[in-house]
Formats: structure tokens, C-alpha cells, sequence
């Protein structure tokens, strides 16, 4: 064990995150979450992340998605927090366009249900090079399915529920090399269970007091996936950290010697 102690200032706070190297992934794509949680663990206040978000992290949460060729995110969170289309400064889409990249990466929602607002921004705001895609599945109503075809991409990854597995080879196959996720707990969840997480990103807030809510809801019969720590920064209080997914996943019935 070894005591942290306050270091110098990074000037970019970025900058620590876009010198990853991602490639080769480890499956078809490189999959990152972006969390924040609680100091007690919750993921949400009054149903929504916005009250754990402090300044430097909210700066940090749109920042960050410049490292995305897509943006992910599931119905729920679209719905509860209001999602739009990614905005990102001039000099991030410049720096995107310097790497072959779109200036801006586009949305895709997962949703089952495929109970979506053609008005919400995140589909009625969304630039022509980056239009919103939505992830769901065989069994997805009919008659809904062809109401979402018109006002955003439709992509099937499963039969009667999204799968990740396929889901991301989908996304892959659209050439979308990192996938950023953004939630909710039970995508993330799921996204872990399926040994997709390559990388997580959390940021712990000073504040305790939320919902009953974790940073991952874990399916049941799902395996525990280990991670190694790679990354600190701190300000104001609030702790960024940057895991990997440990060299192979842990047996699910393995135990902590502790």
C-alpha cells in the first residue's frame, strides 16, 4: 500500500484520457463507460445524475466525448436527463477531423420498448453527418420500429432483448472504434456481464444521500469482471478514476481470499 499525495496541476485535464491507446481492442471495438457516482455508491438523485455532477466533472463529462466515435446511451437516461446531440468545441472537432474522424460522433439509444419522442433534441436536433441510431431488438414491436426508421437509424442486436455482444459488433461494423457509454446502471451492467467494458471512467462526488441506486446493475448469474486501476486526478473535491479491464475475466464462482 502507498500514500497518494496531491501532485502538479494538469493543464488539460483531457489531455491524460486522448493519449490512451485503444488499439486493438480487445473484441470488435473498444467500449469505455463514463460514470459518477456518490461518495455512498449512488448514481442518481431524485432519478436523475445532474445533482452528483459537480463543475469540474461536468466540464470533464463533455469534454470526454471527443475520445468517441459513438456516444451511448440507454432510453431511460435519454428520457430522465434530456439527452441531445454531442457538441463539441471547435478545436476538438479539428483535432477529430486531423485523425480521419467526423467532427462529430453521433447517439445511438438502446431502447427495447422503442417508446421514443421523435421531437426529443437528441433525434430532432441531430446534425445530418451524425444522425442517432437506435439499438434494439428482433422482438421490438413491429409497428413502432417503422415509426422510429423515420426520424433515426435502426439497428437490430438481438431477439427478444438488445444484446451487447451484438450490439457492439453492429456498431463495429458502422466503423465506430470506441463506443462511449454513458448509462444507465443496467446497460452498464449488462455491457460488464457480456465482457464488453474495456474501460471505466468514474467520478467519485463529495456528496452521499441519493437514491438507492448502484453505478452497475449486475444481471443475475453474471460472472465478476475485475479491473486495475490506471488513472487519479482530483479537484475540488471530486475524484476522477480511470480503470481497465484486468488480462482475463475472473471465474464466476471465484472468491476474494479476504
Amino acid at each position: 500500500m502507498h500514500r497518494l499525495e496531491p501532485g502538479a496541476d494538469v493543464p488539460d485535464p483531457l489531455a491524460p484520457y486522448l493519449a490512451v491507446d485503444r488499439f486493438p481492442p480487445r473484441h470488435e471495438c473498444w467500449v469505455v463507460g463514463h460514470m459518477v457516482a456518490g461518495l455512498d455508491g449512488t448514481a442518481a438523485v431524485d432519478g436523475r445524475v445532474g445533482a452528483l455532477s459537480t463543475r469540474p466533472d461536468q466540464a470533464l463529462f463533455r469534454s470526454m466525448r471527443e475520445i468517441a466515435d459513438v456516444v451511448l446511451v440507454g432510453a431511460e437516461t435519454v428520457r430522465l436527463e434530456g439527452y441531445g446531440p454531442v457538441r463539441l468545441s471547435d478545436e476538438a472537432r479539428a483535432r477529430r477531423r486531423d485523425l480521419g474522424k467526423p467532427g462529430t460522433p453521433p447517439v445511438a439509444v438502446v431502447s427495447r420498448s422503442l417508446r421514443l419522442d421523435p421531437a426529443a433534441a437528441v433525434f430532432a436536433d441531430a446534425p445530418d453527418d451524425a444522425e442517432t441510431v437506435v439499438v434494439t431488438c428482433a422482438e421490438a414491436d413491429r409497428g413502432r420500429r417503422a415509426e422510429v426508421e423515420e426520424f433515426a437509424i435502426v439497428i437490430v442486436a438481438g431477439e427478444d432483448r438488445v444484446d451487447p455482444s451484438a450490439a457492439m459488433r453492429a456498431l463495429a461494423d458502422r466503423g465506430h472504434g470506441v463506443v462511449l457509454c454513458e448509462g444507465g446502471p443496467t446497460w452498464l451492467g449488462e455491457l460488464v456481464a457480456a465482457d464488453r467494458l474495456d474501460e471505466l471512467l468514474l467520478t467519485v462526488s463529495p456528496l452521499m444521500g441519493g437514491d438507492p441506486l448502484p453505478v452497475s446493475v449486475t444481471p443475475p448469474g453474471a460472472g465478476i469482471a475485475r479491473f486495475e486501476l490506471k488513472g487519479i486526478m482530483a479537484e475540488d473535491g471530486t475524484l476522477f478514476l480511470r480503470y481497465e479491464v484486468a488480462a482475463g475475466r475472473a471465474a464466476a464462482d471465484e472468491r476474494s481470499d479476504r
